[in-house]
């Protein structure tokens, strides 16, 4: 028996960790591979963070590196975590794969390939990107081309010569899509809603405008559409050295073609929307309104500085963009699927999970007694979806369950 379960031991779970420490609440991580597994395995070679190193930080343990500006790489946030398991001295059971959560009397039964655990409380840390998200046309595309999810991806090398069709413009599309380019290869990229974002605004990195103008501050009942807010792809960042915005407009000038959504496979051809124009027109405006904020808030708070307000170019798309791409003609051979993920809670025994696949919860506090969830967008603030914002999610949560066991006491 343990008071309670973390189960991951990535960031949000080592953060979990801590604070129960700290509250002296007996427990145990569980983690079906290493610490920070995820970041080691599931990621691809030239991955680094979109935020940038000064806000890397856990509860207690924040980056001291000599590159505060910079952005770690996957492999070195790994190793930032290792850092800071042993740091906090978590309680993390490694290779242990949890296979089932159920309700027995007054807490769970956690199963695990490793055997059962006992428990009054559960938090689910494991995240919201444990599977792929494909449409169901993706069964259709032809079988001589080669299909690779952000997943399965690591470097162009791992991809057959030719062209390719990369879906999805979020980071990780943008990011792929230049990156495959850049090896010499022939690349369109579909383009569905996104957020565009210069890498830096004023002199600054547009992060610290959405941190100091408490863009990220706002508060999961203060959204008007949570749902949606929860579901929004991350922006259109990269980070690299010279701090280089990576946007449409910079994958249109390196010869990427840019085509609408990805709509349906007929007759071995792809089929996109005629929509890419009103896509590209609703960023560039939600873009506009967003910079106005940091402008207001400038002013109001006598941060003013030498660097003027400045916008972005529209985004340029072309006149025509195609509306349908043949499959079976030799013009593209592979497809990187780009287009996000979804959680697995299919060890979840507990009536908790919508049926959309989605934990049911608020700010964290799951439709169970006693169980909590930590590391999902928009959990409790905008910055719930950061590594930087784990530390408050974490605190608030751990306070919620402290409650629990000391009311059922």
């Amino acid at each position: 028996m343990v008071t309670a379960v973390v189960v991951g031991a990535g960031h949000a779970g080592l953060a979990a960790s801590h604070v129960l420490t700290e509250r002296s609440i007996d427990h145990v991580v569980l983690e079906r591979g290493e610490v920070a597994n995820s970041w080691r395995r599931e990621r691809w070679d030239s991955l680094r963070l979109l935020t940038p190193n000064w806000q890397t930080g856990l509860p207690g343990l924040r980056y001291d590196g000599p590159d505060p500006d910079g952005y770690l790489t996957a492999i070195e946030l790994a190793g930032f975590l290792d850092r800071y398991a042993a740091f906090s001295g978590a309680p993390v059971r490694t290779g242990t794969t949890v296979t089932s959560v159920r309700r027995t009397g007054d807490g769970y039964r956690v199963a695990t390939d490793r055997g059962e655990l006992d428990c009054r409380a559960v938090v689910i840390a494991s995240g919201a990107c444990n599977r792929p998200s494909l449409p169901p046309f993706a069964a259709a595309v032809p079988p001589e081309i080669v299909q690779v999810t952000t997943f399965d991806y690591r470097r162009p090398d791992d991809l057959p010569d030719g062209g390719v069709l990369v879906v999805g413009a979020s980071a990780t599309g943008v990011q792929l899509a230049a990156e495959l380019r850049r090896s010499g290869r022939p690349v369109t990229l579909s383009v569905g809603e996104h957020v565009r974002l210069p890498r830096t605004y004023r002199g600054r990195d547009v992060l610290w405008w959405m941190d100091a103008s408490g863009v990220w501050d706002q508060r999961h009942d203060e959204i008007d559409d949570l749902e949606r807010a929860r579901r929004l792809p991350s922006p259109q960042l990269v980070g690299t050295p010279e701090r280089a915005t990576l946007d449409l407009g910079t994958l249109a000038a390196m010869d990427v073609e840019l085509v609408g959504r990805w709509a349906a496979v007929r007759d071995g051809r792809a089929l996109f929307s005629g929509g890419l124009r009103n896509v590209v027109a609703l960023a560039d405006l939600k873009l506009d309104r967003l910079l106005g904020t940091f402008d207001d808030w400038a002013r109001s708070s006598g941060q003013e500085s030498a660097t003027p307000p400045q916008r972005p170019a529209p985004t340029a798309v072309p006149p025509s963009p195609r509306l349908r791409l043949d499959l079976c003609g030799g013009e593209i051979r592979s497809i990187v699927w780009a287009t996000g993920y979804r959680p697995d809670y299919s060890w979840l025994d507990v009536p908790v999970v919508d049926p959309k696949g989605r934990l049911r919860h608020t700010a964290g506090v799951v439709d169970g007694p006693g169980l909590y969830a930590l590391g999902l967008p928009v959990l409790r603030r905008r910055r719930s979806s950061y590594i930087h914002g784990i530390e408050d999610d974490a605190r608030a949560v751990v306070a919620h369950l402290a409650g629990h066991l000391a009311a059922a006491a």
